[in-house]
């Protein structure tokens, strides 16, 4: 893999598709163990998780449903620190085992203000699936109970990850160079 340019910036090399796949099955693989018997309802949050929603479920063998929600923190390569809601969540979760499926987990912010009004619904569980964590970030305690990556504070696109729309249908990871 060689290094890329995404509008002005360049972007190096960081997780291969066959890392992703790999990471991804393993985490499938606990998930159907932990919620065999259970009919899960995953829900993805748009628009970075929409590769790694679609292979996670592509290894799901119980039964399980997915839906999906718009949320939206970034402009650039920065998070604006305003979450926008811009498609909501139209399936009742009262009762329901709940997977939430994200992208990338960095200052926990998005998912800080939306896991009360997730809980306030009721659901029997509620546990979040990240493809990717930044730890460096944090700035919001959040709980992730299947993670693919812990990875540095950089900057990444690819595999659903974008630089200002651009970069979300490259099948790897790049990070930022510099």
């Amino acid at each position: 893999m060689a290094n890329i340019k995404v509008h002005d910036k360049e972007f190096e090399p960081y997780l291969t598709d066959d890392q992703l796949q790999s990471r991804i099955k393993a985490m499938a693989e606990a998930i159907n163990t932990d919620y065999a018997g259970k009919k899960p309802l995953f829900i993805a949050i748009l628009n970075g998780s929409f590769m790694f929603a679609s292979d996670l479920f592509k290894y799901i063998t119980i039964d399980a449903e997915i839906c999906f929600i718009k949320l939206a923190s970034y402009k650039g390569t920065k998070s604006t620190g305003h979450v926008i809601t811009a498609i909501g969540l139209d399936t009742d979760i009262i009762d329901r085992h709940v997977l939430i499926l994200e992208d990338i987990v960095d200052t926990g912010k998005t998912l800080s203000e939306f896991l009360p009004q997730f809980q306030h619904q009721q659901p029997l569980s509620l546990k979040i699936a990240a493809l990717l964590h930044k730890p460096d970030a944090m700035v919001y305690p959040i709980k992730i109970d299947y993670l693919g990556f812990s990875i540095p504070n950089k900057f990444v696109v690819g595999y659903g990850l974008d630089y200002d729309g651009l970069g979300r249908n490259i099948k790897e990871i790049y990070q930022l160079v510099g």
